[in-house]
C-alpha cells in the first residue's frame, strides 16, 4: 500500500474545515483520507504539536479577503433586493389584478 505524505498546510486546511463543519467523517471522505488519520491530526493540532503555524494564523489572512467578499455579497443582495422592490411596484400599476397574485 502506498504511503502518502501531507503538507502541513493541507493539514492545517483540513482540520479547519472539519472544526468548523464539526462532521469529521464526511471532511476525510471529501478528501479521500482515512477518518482514522483525521482524527489524529485533529488530535495532535490541539497537543500543539504542529509547531507555530495555527489555525488562527490562516484564519487572519483569509480574514481580509472574506470580509472584502462579504461587503461584495451585501452589496449585490441590497441591489437585488431594490430591483425586486421596484419591479412589484411596476406590476403592481400596470397590472392591479394581479396584485392578488404578489401577496
Amino acid at each position: 500500500m502506498k504511503r502518502n505524505r501531507y503538507s502541513q498546510e493541507f493539514k492545517l486546511q483540513v482540520i479547519k474545515e472539519a472544526l468548523e463543519t464539526g462532521n469529521k467523517s464526511a471532511v476525510a471522505r471529501r478528501y479521500e483520507i482515512a477518518s482514522n488519520m483525521l482524527h489524529r491530526w485533529i488530535r495532535e493540532y490541539n497537543e500543539g504539536q504542529f509547531g507555530e503555524v495555527s489555525l488562527d494564523s490562516v484564519s487572519s489572512l483569509e480574514a481580509k479577503t472574506l470580509a472584502q467578499e462579504n461587503e461584495q455579497l451585501k452589496k449585490l443582495l441590497g441591489e437585488q433586493a431594490l430591483e425586486l422592490a421596484i419591479l412589484r411596484d411596476l406590476v403592481k400599476k400596470k397590472n392591479p389584478h394581479l396584485l392578488k397574485k404578489l401577496k
